[in-house]
């Protein structure tokens, strides 16, 4: 009898997590089956009272029609530039900064590494004034006000702000990265150093020879990361680069693009003074916006293996 009870309990707890597991991953994929029964929906199916999800009529214009609005290849060859740029330094200097702090001793490293937990905590907002007049007159220590009599250089409108910022362990959720890495080279054993301290190895050559090629696991978590955060980032992109050919701040304006592109780009007999359907119109954005997050939805599922064994491994929750 006490074995009858025991398997079924264990049969219950088996269908829970089972009801559990299928209701939270309806709620995530629910909106990307949506997006996607959306993209290839004809417009006559619209006003079609019976069609839920899968549409009668196929088509292909909403993509051809949506990569035309967003001039989607060379905004993405573009956007994927940036975004792996800032994510190379942005990793680079995290681990660096990450080790120091984990393996050094240096007074006031406390206080730094407080204030480093601390930015993970203060909102963007907080830091915007201050940022945006730093790099409208950018000066490193005077140099070029004393050399030119000028204020400084306008870096707005350009990648250098957050090329800079990234390179400087201070880009995009920089402090939860450090935190990763000082978590990882903490957790390390010393005699490993002190092997290459033998050997004669100063503590760069041990960093780059020795601690960052055992620190696959982290260095993939930031990297995924960070590449995710900035090819999705809107708020630094639109406070540095607002002019400048990104996908997050095209899609933030693709809306009011669409109404303004599409007669044009469907040959409609008066150009731009022509308004297309509303209802066309959001399925093309609609579409836009699936098209924005393919690449990540790509490359999450040829990487998710290395990720979910990397922040098992990194030491994220130590």
């Amino acid at each position: 009898m006490q074995k009858a009870r025991s398997k079924t309990a264990s049969l219950l707890w088996l269908l829970f997590r089972y009801i559990l597991i299928i209701g939270i991953s309806f709620t995530i994929l629910y909106p990307i089956l949506q997006q996607l029964s959306v993209a290839f929906k004809d417009k006559t199916d619209i006003y079609n009272p019976t069609i839920y999800m899968i549409p009668v009529h196929f088509t292909m214009e909403n993509v051809r029609y949506a990569m035309a609005v967003l001039n989607y290849w060379p905004l993405l060859k573009n956007t994927l530039i940036f975004a792996a740029s800032t994510t190379l330094l942005q990793a680079a200097s995290c681990s660096l900064a990450g080790y120091g702090f984990a393996r050094f001793h240096f007074p006031g490293k406390n206080i730094l590494f407080t204030l480093v937990v601390l930015t993970i905590l203060i909102p963007s907002s907080t830091l915007m004034v201050p940022m945006y007049i730093h790099f409208r007159s950018f000066d490193l220590f005077g140099v070029i006000h004393l050399a030119t009599g000028k204020e400084g250089i306008n870096m707005l409108n350009t990648y250098g702000p957050s090329l800079i910022t990234a390179a400087l362990a201070n880009g995009l959720k920089s402090g939860l990265f450090i935190y990763i890495f000082r978590q990882f080279f903490r957790s390390m054993p010393g005699e490993i150093e002190e092997a290459a301290l033998i050997d004669g190895a100063g503590g760069i050559r041990t960093f780059f020879t020795i601690m960052l090629p055992n620190a696959v696991p982290p260095l993939i978590t930031v990297i995924l990361f960070a590449f995710v955060w900035q090819y999705n980032d809107i708020f630094y992109a639109s406070l540095f680069n607002s002019s400048s050919d990104l996908m997050s701040i095209k899609v933030s304006s693709l809306p009011a693009d669409a109404n303004q592109y599409l007669p044009g780009i469907m040959g409609l007999a008066g150009g731009e003074n022509v308004k297309v359907d509303p209802n066309q119109v959001s399925l093309i954005v609609d579409t836009g916006i699936l098209l924005a997050i393919s690449p990540l939805i790509v490359m999450y599922l040829f990487v998710q293996r290395f990720f979910v064994e990397s922040v098992e491994r990194s030491g994220v929750v130590g």
